[in-house]
């Protein structure tokens, strides 16, 4: 798949923060497309979440997901076992990294990725997030939802390795 540009991810975003249909219709069309992958947020691994987190790990979600529709190729039905794989192999990079700080330790997988600008757009929604009063995204849960975003973009784009 091309890359998806930060063009289209900032298409993608200010779709879904128009009008309520175009959010509701996003869902919509991702439960068609990519049920598996939707049913996938709302299984127990994400029940460790804040309802803040989770709300906001949706949004992200759906912006990933709109910006590669946006993109105009074809995009397969995720699987069960893409998920589980992606998600196996992205836990076992991370902890294998030494680096303490957030964006130290996400640069592990930065490193000749395909999907650079949408891996970008994840890290920056996350880290946009720290320190704020009243934070939408707990220190406890970055790097967690960084993985489960990850996990998408790699089975949604074949990006997975």
């Amino acid at each position: 798949m091309k890359l998806i540009s930060e063009n289209l991810i900032e298409q993608a975003a200010e779709l879904l923060d128009g009008p309520e249909e175009n959010y509701e219709r996003a869902i919509e069309e991702m439960r068609k497309k990519q049920p598996v992958l939707l049913s996938y947020f709302f299984t127990e691994n994400f029940q460790v979440f804040t309802q803040g987190e989770k709300e906001y790990l949706f949004y992200l979600m759906l912006v990933i997901w709109k910006a590669i529709t946006l993109n105009g190729e074809a995009v397969p039905p995720v699987t069960e076992q893409q998920l589980s794989q992606a998600e196996d192999d992205n836990w076992e990079r991370l902890q294998g990294v030494k680096a303490r700080g957030f964006h130290e330790r996400l640069n592990v997988f930065f490193n000749n990725y395909p999907q650079e600008d949408l891996l970008a757009f994840v890290e920056d929604a996350l880290a946009e997030e720290e320190g704020e009063e009243g934070e939408l995204v707990t220190k406890e849960g970055r790097e967690a939802i960084f993985i489960c975003l990850k996990t998408a973009i790699d089975c949604l784009t074949g990006a997975a390795r």
